[in-house]
């Protein structure tokens, strides 16, 4: 792969339409690549990837930058979730040791521990984390998302990076009460609509010049409540990488996201954000439905 290049879906007129993202606000509609210069790129950020496609428009916006400035408008920021429909969705718990202190849980010190979750959780920036009727105690947690790019199974954590499309921002959340309940109710904790946001964009493995001094922060109402580099996570994206597809094949479009630095209980009203250091941040309202 050569190159870097940063892809975002967006809203209009009732589609997700897969966008290059400029610098200074601005960004392409692939569909006006296609429509201009006769392409056949697809018009969706999660097709480009699913059809291993994202290298050949990267390629292209590499060779023609005249083009793509001619091409540009501002936008408004109505940003949506970068994928809908992603094949699968891992999630990494306790992955910082000092989230794992943090809950009085022992971390995983062999292997990763892991979950998934349903399509059903996602939603993109912007859009409202709902707390269910069932939770009291409802968390939210920053987290560094990593997408496939190609199909792999039993790839080693050297080979890892090679199947990488890219990184993504993501906020986790949890029902934290239900999941104190007993540890087997995780995955019922985990799965709740509005539980999973992702975006705004893809970031290319080469635009991050080194991964572990990424800096992750969960951010409630504007404060930092927590932050972490990426270098202290027990097991690292490619460690993560390698380990899942030797559980299962990754397909593109996947999503595994790493673990975060720290847990944040939220409340009606209030806005949680992640950020990482050289990403746009993505940030949610939340809304308690008990309160509705």
């Amino acid at each position: 792969m050569t190159g870097t290049m940063r892809t975002a879906s967006i809203r209009e007129n009732g589609a997700d339409k897969g966008v290059i993202v400029l610098k200074e606000g601005r960004q392409v509609k692939i569909e006006a690549i296609n429509e201009t210069h006769q392409t056949f790129f697809p018009t969706q950020v999660e097709d480009l990837i699913v059809s291993e496609k994202l290298e050949e428009l990267r390629s292209w916006a590499q060779s023609h930058p005249q083009e793509l400035e001619e091409l540009a408008e501002q936008t408004d920021g109505s940003y949506s979730p970068l994928m809908r429909t992603p094949g699968k969705i891992w999630g990494i718990g306790l992955n910082y040791q000092d989230h794992a202190a943090d809950l009085k849980e022992k971390a995983p010190s062999t292997e990763p521990a892991s979950f998934m979750k349903p399509l059903t959780s996602i939603i993109g920036p912007g859009d409202t984390i709902e707390i269910p009727h069932q939770s009291e105690r409802t968390t939210a947690e920053a987290e560094l998302g990593i997408v496939i790019g190609r199909t792999c199974k039993n790839v080693s954590e050297a080979d890892a990076m090679d199947y990488v499309a890219g990184y993504t921002t993501i906020i986790d959340m949890t029902a934290e009460d239900i999941l104190e309940k007993n540890p087997r109710y995780l995955t019922r904790s985990k799965s709740f609509d509005t539980f999973f946001s992702v975006g705004p964009e893809l970031v290319t493995v080469e635009e991050v010049d080194n991964v572990d001094e990424l800096k992750v922060a969960t951010v409630i109402n504007g404060s930092v409540h927590r932050e972490n580099v990426v270098s202290n996570m027990t097991f690292t994206p490619w460690n993560l990488v390698s380990f899942h597809s030797k559980v299962m094949t990754l397909k593109p479009g996947d999503i595994i996201s790493t673990g975060t630095p720290g847990a944040i209980h939220i409340q009606d009203g209030d806005e949680v954000e992640c950020r990482i250091e050289g990403f746009t941040s993505l940030s949610n309202p939340v809304t308690d439905l008990k309160k509705q």
